[in-house]
């Protein structure tokens, strides 16, 4: 088993993760969301790369609150600027990252292809590098400075 240090993103990610496509609709992604017990989903394209992430939050602040219905279309909820991670990062790296965009989930990429997420949660649960996760989940709550 490696130090804690030298853990690598490869080693705690979450390797079987749901993923949705543009052909997919809100409430598609909801569903996926609810039957996965999962508050992200991956949008990958038809070559599987991943081009952006649609939240449980997207689906309320540019879905809901912007009066569309569920068959309205992925890429009108989604986030396409996003953070992207490698297996080889070690996790106080991902924490620093996390805090520093203000993220609390990390799909993980290898040559544009998702390989995994990982969560904040994930740091914690599994209690490596338990502070660098507390300190990136306290940067990530502060409000953000406009």
């Amino acid at each position: 088993m490696a130090k804690l240090e030298n853990r690598t993103l490869r080693e705690i990610m979450t390797k079987d993760v749901a993923t949705v496509t543009l052909k997919d609709n809100v409430y598609e992604v909801a569903c996926k969301m609810r039957d996965w017990n999962v508050g992200v989903i991956p949008v990958v394209d038809e070559k599987d790369d991943v081009i952006g992430v649609i939240t449980d939050r997207d689906i309320v602040i540019r879905g809901l609150a912007e009066k569309h219905e569920g068959s309205t279309a992925t890429e009108v909820v989604m986030t396409r600027d996003i953070i992207l991670g490698q297996p080889g990062m070690t996790v106080d790296e991902a924490a620093k990252v996390m805090a520093q965009h203000q993220i609390r989930r990390l799909p993980v990429v290898e040559k544009g292809k998702l390989v995994g997420i990982v969560a904040l949660a994930d740091m914690a649960v599994r209690q490596f590098h338990q502070d660098e996760a507390s300190d990136a989940l306290q940067q990530i709550s502060e409000p953000a400075t406009h």
